[in-house]
């Protein structure tokens, strides 16, 4: 059973047998984001390459696979097997009349992992044939047959692995500024994420500020397997209405009306989010006052209206006509309202 599908890491990854860890940390996030399935949907070779530097990177980065690696070459995985089952002297369990130790052992000379068996042990040394795998198991080709370690098969796995590891979250945290009529109604955003992942956000209506969006699947590449990112999360921010302003989950605005209109009375025409409405002012309100719209505020996520609060405030001529200026001193001197009369006596 000659191995022949053995795979160099280093040259799947691009890199040198002498290559530092931050070396094939950077060539492995290239070749990752380069071949990964969400840029690539579909392509089966590009899969294929993902799980191959995933893999490559898997061993590579970490050192004492790496170490073994380097010595084992593509029986790497039988030794670490091997070392794995030794007993606690730290030698190896073949390592028989002071022999050299298991990690001393040259590989090179063999052209499988089955040869050295059988050369170490005898065809039938220790009762094992030709197909036993003295580590357990059976034998696995070094390589072969998709991801190797708990994650086989399925990239997601890598997902769950680099989450669980060493609990580092690899959610990162952004913010959206969005304006009032885009947030009401809803929007596509598309949005640049570093400097190769353009995507198209959904944001719903009735978002508010504050409000944290998720997007699956594109926040931080994980240092060891990056099948699966992180979550990006974003958080809403509102650009400043000219006109409205929230109180809470209401909206509100402020309409000036003239002193006259809030002496008898008045109809005005309101601005909503709907479009303008018309709103009778009753006569006699006070500056300050305020004319509840019922469901004609803000919409929540579940399309439910709140209420917009019309704040009226009395504004006064800056300018006057003669006939204005003659009807209030007309309404002066003849006005029979003290508006101050309550404070008269005031004392402290």
């Amino acid at each position: 059973m000659a191995a022949t599908n053995f795979k160099d890491y280093y040259s799947l990854l691009g890199v040198s047998k002498t290559a530092s860890a931050d070396e094939i940390k950077k060539a492995f996030r290239k070749l990752a984001r380069q071949y990964h399935p969400d840029v690539n949907p579909g392509d089966k070779v590009a899969e294929a390459r993902f799980k191959e530097i995933n893999e490559a990177n898997e061993v590579l980065s970490d050192p004492d696979k790496r170490k073994k690696y380097d010595q084992f070459g593509q029986y790497w995985r039988q030794a670490e097997q091997a070392g794995a089952g030794r007993p606690s002297g730290g030698r190896s369990p073949f390592n028989t009349g002071g022999s050299a130790g298991f990690d001393e052992f040259e590989f090179g000379r063999y052209g499988s992992f089955e040869d050295f068996i059988n050369d170490l042990l005898g065809k039938s040394a220790g009762g094992y044939g030709r197909t036993a795998d003295p580590f357990g198991g059976g034998f696995r080709t070094p390589g072969g047959g998709g991801f190797d370690g708990g994650t086989r098969g399925d990239p997601s796995d890598f997902g769950r692995a680099n989450r669980a590891s060493a609990g580092v979250s690899l959610d990162t945290e952004a913010s959206i500024k969005l304006t009032f009529s885009e947030a009401f109604n809803g929007v596509e955003k598309r949005l640049q994420i570093g400097s190769e992942d353009n995507i198209t956000v959904r944001i719903p209506a009735g978002t508010k500020a504050g409000n944290r969006i998720r997007v699956r699947g594109k926040g931080r590449f994980s240092p060891h397997y990056t099948s699966q990112r992180g979550d990006l999360y974003l958080t809403v921010d509102l650009i400043p209405h000219a006109f409205f302003q929230f109180d809470g989950d209401n909206l509100v605005c402020e309409v000036p009306i003239a002193p006259d209109e809030a002496v008898l009375g008045t109809q005005i025409d309101v601005p909503t989010p709907d479009g303008s409405v018309k709103v009778n002012v009753p006569a006699g309100i006070r500056s300050g006052q305020s004319l509840r719209l019922r469901g004609k505020g803000w919409r929540n996520l579940k399309g439910e209206r709140s209420d917009q609060m019309v704040k009226i405030t009395i504004a006064p001529p800056k300018e006057l006509t003669a006939i204005e200026r003659e009807a209030y001193e007309t309404i002066r001197t003849h006005r029979s309202y003290d508006p101050r009369s309550h404070i008269k006596s005031v004392k402290l």
